[in-house]
């Protein structure tokens, strides 16, 4: 057999050769390109051949040792992505890919904004590191109130007048500042108290408070606005209580309970046997929180009311520890899949 001729055999097994498995692969790569392949011997055998054969045998000798080098390469791919393939039990049935879901938190949130974008109310943001003025001075607080110790709020700097905000009541000061009557927004957000955590307090929490302020607001209209906020919250069967109170920056003022949503308002260890849980307060706008903003509280009026997201998000969810909503536990949040 010449030269050529086994050249030609060497070709056509190279072609033919099929192969999935590496270590067959690897062999096929020892038997023509190893030390003591046959492309080595081939070549050996080339020393002898007479010189007026050697252009064309030499040419077809690198022909195949060329294309013996593609066909390793192209097994070797074929392995390597065939591999997992082969290993596993195509009768099986597939991993499901996990589906995330919202916090509990931002579905409260969205439920509460949907419910007052309902009724006209427009949604305004402002900075959660805020100064005196707009979470204190304007909202009508005294140089004396407690809220300005530093056991209830977050100095940022030696400077008493910035601040993490204490409640998105800053954000209304803004609005009131910028705008004119008639004004109807809510503003939600994230705020900060120096509070120790427990199971129903911490230092982070969430607020959607809401202003509305026109020509002959009354207390009547704040009334209406939540009893439609707590039966399209909470459901139509939901009664709710107004009890006096104070806050600096409305006059009258007062706290709202609703009808347990756990018994019914029948009484049980959540309500202490009352029927109602407390869940927002509210008031009319007092005053001087008018005049500080710029805005005649001889033509107009409004109203205020400020709730708690976690609070709200507990008698939905049922949720009786407020540090579960921080600790991004998956257990907990899986829960809330079929909430989105």
């Amino acid at each position: 057999m010449t030269m050529l001729d086994k050249i030609e055999k060497y070709l056509n097994e190279i072609e033919n050769f099929q192969s999935h498995d590496p270590e067959e692969v690897e062999n096929f790569r020892i038997k023509y390109l190893g030390r003591k392949g046959l492309l080595n011997e081939l070549f050996e055998e080339f020393k002898t051949i007479p010189k007026e054969e050697k252009p064309e045998v030499g040419k077809k000798i690198n022909e195949l040792k060329t294309r013996a080098r593609e066909k390793v390469n192209e097994l070797k791919a074929a392995a390597t992505s065939t591999s997992g393939r082969q290993i596993d039990d195509v009768t099986r049935p597939g991993y499901p890919e996990a589906i995330g879901s919202k916090h509990p938190i931002s579905l409260t949130r969205q439920e509460i904004i949907t419910i007052f974008t309902r009724l006209g109310y427009t949604i305004s943001e402002g900075p959660e590191i805020e100064d005196d003025w707009h979470v204190f001075s304007a909202l009508n607080f005294p140089d004396e109130h407690p809220a300005r110790d530093m056991q209830d709020t977050f100095f940022i700097t030696r400077d008493p007048d910035v601040l993490l905000r204490t409640h998105t009541s800053s954000v209304q000061v803004r609005v009131m500042e910028n705008e004119q009557p008639p004004i109807r927004t809510i503003s939600p957000g994230r705020v900060f108290r120096n509070e120790a955590i427990s199971a129903r307090a911490h230092c982070i929490f969430h607020q959607v408070e809401g202003l509305y302020i026109d020509k002959n607001v009354s207390f009547a209209d704040l009334k209406q606005t939540l009893i439609y906020f707590a039966k399209e919250m909470f459901g139509t069967e939901t009664q709710i209580r107004l009890r006096p109170s104070f806050f600096p920056f409305t006059e009258p003022s007062a706290e709202m309970d609703i009808s347990c949503t756990l018994c019914g308002g029948k009484g049980c260890k959540i309500c202490k046997y009352t029927g109602f849980l407390e869940i927002l307060g509210c008031g009319m706008v007092d005053p001087n929180v008018l005049k500080a903003s710029n805005i005649d509280p001889d033509v107009y009026t409004g109203f205020a009311f400020g709730m708690g997201i976690e609070r709200i998000a507990q008698l939905k969810f049922n949720v009786n520890d407020l540090r579960l909503y921080f600790e991004n536990d998956l257990r907990f949040l899986e829960q809330f899949k079929a909430k989105i």
